[in-house]
């Protein structure tokens, strides 16, 4: 359970902001991930709050270089390009061998009972077009907004409940879904084999007739 920074109140799913005393958490990067910030004023914007959104790097130590995302300093949403949100869990999540059923159930539960937010489309922070609403994994219990183009929004909360639903197995349970699916398309593309048509073969009654005709012949 996620605690407030200033109070240490429980924080429930979902949310960042603490019921008791009012403080909003940054529940995904504080305490969790050593960050700096690099730009303050970067051109793309909050699809929340409309305020500049922060570039801050963080320290993966994946051996694949500097890692940077942008970060609203308000809502603590956080704005992925293509391909660094597959890196972060990679780096943040390894080693996981076995799908823990209960454990997942337990975690989507969670998220969806403490899940009372409105569905809102929100744009692009780059193009300022309209962003697609998918559910992360197909069952992680993420709805993430994605431009094709340019990258992923989550609200605050979500990275760390992806992290979890990852730790719990539920990639592993994601990619054996895939590949049974895609087992299944080959069984039914598989070509069959063909079968004899009246082009190409006699029917029985006429193949009988043939047979005696000639028997017929020989005797006589």
């Amino acid at each position: 359970m996620k605690r407030c920074h200033s109070c240490s109140a429980p924080l429930l799913a979902n949310t960042n902001l603490c019921r008791y005393c009012g403080t909003r958490n940054d529940v995904d990067l504080h305490g969790k991930h050593h960050f700096v910030t690099i730009d303050h004023e970067s051109e793309r914007k909050c699809p929340h709050c409309a305020e500049s959104l922060h570039t801050v790097g963080l320290d993966l130590d994946d051996g694949l270089g500097e890692f940077m995302i942008e970060r609203c300093e308000h809502c603590f949403g956080l704005f992925f390009d293509p391909g660094e949100i597959e890196r972060l869990l990679k780096s943040s999540v390894s080693n996981v061998f076995s799908i823990n059923q209960q454990l997942l159930h337990n975690i989507s539960v969670e998220r969806y009972q403490a899940h009372s937010k409105k569905v809102k489309y929100i744009r692009c922070p780059v193009c300022d077009a309209f962003m697609r609403r998918i559910n992360y994994g197909h069952r992680s219990g993420v709805v993430i907004d994605r431009c094709n183009a340019h990258g992923i929004w989550l609200d605050n909360g979500e990275i760390t409940h992806l992290m979890e639903w990852k730790k719990a197995g539920g990639l592993l349970l994601h990619e054996q879904k895939i590949r049974h699916k895609n087992q299944r398309k080959q069984y039914v593309k598989s070509p069959s084999i063909p079968r004899p048509t009246s082009e190409n073969a006699m029917s029985e009654p006429v193949l009988l007739d043939t047979l005696s005709s000639l028997i017929a012949k020989l005797f006589n």
